[in-house]
């Protein structure tokens, strides 16, 4: 926070953008208002209404302090709108999710070639991301998604594709887990792993932006958690809560590959981007 507030100090910025719920999020709000700069939120309004993750925190704290709240959907507008935060801050103007997804996967088809490299082929495997703390730090939650992740692969007859986050890798080899009948790799760049997204048959996923960008693509979620500040997903049909019980997941998993993938992208149209900055502007 010291060094961003060294950083403002410096260029003097008329607005500082921050996007997300990360640390560095709530960090840069707080630099900048307490520097009298004006601050705007892109991604404003998620609630998972649990206070006990930390992106929670960071997401209320970021949209209490802005002066600019960029609400992906009307769902987030409203949870902005109850805490009493003022009509005049709040602006739906799609996700830049979107925007990005757009973008860059026609540069992944361009650039790389993920499958080929990895001997999949397209709708023909499972993908799966875990990195949140309640999921890989707790070793029975962590044993059941990957009994679960042995069991889809056996029962569907496909790969099962696991690029590890690096606190995954290591709590896996701190239970002593062997991930049996899933291909575990080391993580990978944007492009290759939304166009692994865009070709798997289905995700499985503990990730906010993850449920979003398969949403997005078209691609079936199942998500490994109890709460999801994405409900929009699970309003449109294109994603599933289940917890991280081993027998949930596997069931999730059949709902959702019988459910077919008609839904609509809640998130707009891929120029939230040009909402933002015609918004600053006026």
């Amino acid at each position: 926070m010291i060094g961003v507030e060294n950083i403002l100090i410096n260029e003097i910025p008329n607005i500082v953008l921050v996007q997300g719920d990360t640390n560095t999020v709530m960090g840069g709000a707080l630099a900048a208002s307490k520097l009298h700069i004006k601050v705007g939120h892109v991604e404003a309004g998620l609630r998972s209404f649990d206070r006990n993750m930390p992106e929670e925190i960071n997401r209320v704290v970021a949209d209490h302090i802005s002066d600019y709240l960029f609400a992906p959907t009307e769902t987030a507008e409203n949870n902005l709108l109850e805490e009493g935060l003022s009509r005049d801050k709040v602006f739906v103007t799609g996700n830049t999710i979107v925007d990005s997804v757009y973008q860059n996967r026609e540069i992944s088809e361009r650039k790389v070639n993920v499958l080929k490299s990895l001997g999949l082929k397209s709708k023909g495997y499972f993908l799966v991301t875990a990195h949140r703390a309640e999921n890989v730090d707790n070793s029975e939650r962590l044993g059941e998604i990957l009994k679960s992740l042995a069991i889809i692969g056996d029962e569907f007859s496909m790969p099962v594709l696991f690029p590890a986050h690096p606190r995954t890798r290591k709590m896996i080899l701190e239970f002593g887990f062997k991930p049996d009948g899933v291909i575990v790799i080391d993580p990978i760049g944007f492009l290759e792993f939304l166009q692994l997204e865009a070709n798997a048959r289905l995700a499985l996923t503990d990730s906010g932006g993850v449920q979003e960008e398969a949403c997005i693509l078209g691609v079936p979620c199942v998500t490994i958690r109890d709460n999801t500040e994405r409900p929009e997903t699970v309003e449109v049909g294109s994603n599933i809560l289940v917890g991280a019980k081993s027998d949930s997941i596997i069931e999730g998993v059949r709902l959702m590959l019988d459910r077919g993938n008609g839904w609509k992208n809640p998130f707009g149209d891929g120029q939230a981007g040009r909402w933002i900055v015609n918004r600053i502007e006026a």
